[in-house]
């Protein structure tokens, strides 16, 4: 089965409520990384936000210049209500189509997301929305599914083929502190323009 991954298709999952990869709260993994930022005027950009639980916490946190991305006019709906006047940058688009320089780009649930034929397009992409030095920060699955997606599974050594002609392997191991349910799935990367 193809699935046809369009706004309607992504509006659907928010309103019928089958959103299983949303785990209520900002991801473990994440939220350590955040945590250990120096600066709170960092650039960031969150691609296929889903419900921001990241945004909402460097919110928190006193970050002060973050936009996310979905292609979901429901859910970005929801997130106009939810963050009014919090100074949270909302962007109801498709990714491939976004332009704009980030310092980091936060990716949770958003990689996996994509059919595999756009990975390659994403690792561009992330290329050329970072600012010299920049850095893509996330997690990503490291198993299979059987279904046939979304979530669409994978290996590390099969990500490395579309992230090493545009950065520099920082930090690419599997997560130590993934969420139960995740854990021994779940690779934490950090990747450098």
């Amino acid at each position: 089965m193809i699935v046809d991954l369009t706004s309607d298709y992504w509006n659907n999952r928010y309103i019928e409520q089958q959103t299983a990869w949303d785990v209520g709260e900002v991801s473990t993994p994440l939220k350590n990384y955040i945590d250990q930022l120096g600066s709170k005027h960092l650039r960031i950009l969150i691609p296929g936000c889903g419900n921001a639980y990241e945004a909402a916490y460097m919110l928190e946190q006193g970050f002060t210049n973050i936009t996310c991305i979905d292609i979901s006019p429901v859910l970005c709906a929801a997130l106009e209500n939810r963050f009014s006047n919090q100074g949270l940058k909302i962007i109801c688009s498709d990714f491939f189509t976004h332009h704009g320089r980030y310092d980091m780009i936060l990716e949770q649930t958003f990689f996996c997301a994509l059919p595999l034929s756009m990975r390659l397009s994403y690792a561009s992409h992330m290329n050329e929305l970072l600012a010299q030095s920049g850095k893509l920060v996330g997690v990503m699955f490291n198993c299979e599914f059987e279904n046939d997606g979304p979530p669409f599974g994978g290996s590390a050594a099969e990500y490395k083929t579309f992230f090493e002609p545009y950065f520099t392997f920082k930090h690419f191991a599997p997560c130590y502190n993934s969420i139960a349910k995740r854990d021994g799935n779940e690779l934490f990367v950090v990747l450098q323009k």
